[in-house]
């Protein structure tokens, strides 16, 4: 006997002592490792949303004077009311998907079920970069529409040393725009990093569930 003839039956005999998976119990592993991915997702929007609250509290207290003196603290409350309720929306929709895909019966409610889940990933990020961008150029039309009153608490606020208004405001503006990008970049990178990658293992899910279908 060759030695091709020996790898070949020393192959057949391996195979015979392997499981052999039926397509259900490749559905069921799928329907698994689906469920998790989205359980994933409403942990780490809820996460998210604790880590924002938490936040606020360490603003120091002269920034939150500031926002009082120049008039942005009723806007800044009106724009987290918003934007919680946004979230909390967002955040019900992940915990119904997780549900749906949880109790799934059959492949293409899971393709179904999954398509929806990366589409409201999608108009989550989606939103939250849009809001970000908005709130950040939002603020600076206010502080540039008053640039005498943010000129004036920003130096009883903070004790600017003396500097003329005009040369204080464009590096103020400055800063801020770098500010602006600095924080865009940050919340696209965690979205593109955290949400990509369970996203990329939820669209492998739905490839192996269609060649299943078909």
């Amino acid at each position: 006997m060759d030695q091709l003839e020996l790898l070949k039956k020393q192959w057949q005999s391996r195979e015979q002592e392997l499981p052999k998976l039926t397509y259900d119990d490749i559905y069921k592993m799928l329907l698994k490792k689906s469920s998790s991915i989205v359980k994933w997702i409403f942990y780490i929007s809820i996460a998210e949303i604790i880590f924002w609250t938490l936040l606020a509290f360490f603003v120091p207290e002269s920034s939150r004077k500031f926002s009082d003196d120049i008039g942005l603290h009723n806007i800044l409350i009106g724009v987290n009311v918003v934007n919680y309720s946004i979230f909390g929306v967002f955040i019900f929709l992940f915990y119904r998907n997780y549900r749906k895909i949880s109790t799934t019966d059959s492949i293409k409610e899971l393709m179904r079920n999954i398509l929806q889940t990366r589409k409201t990933v999608k108009y989550f990020v989606v939103y939250n970069i849009t809001a970000c961008i908005i709130l950040i150029i939002g603020i600076n039309i206010f502080y540039y529409l008053n640039q005498d009153i943010v000129f004036k608490f920003m130096i009883e606020d903070y004790g600017i040393a003396s500097i003329s208004q005009e040369k204080f405001m464009n590096i103020f503006f400055l800063i801020q725009i770098l500010f602006g990008i600095v924080m865009i970049v940050f919340i696209i990178l965690f979205y593109r990093i955290v949400y990509g990658i369970l996203m990329r293992k939820l669209n492998k899910n739905y490839k192996e569930l269609k060649k299943i279908e078909m």
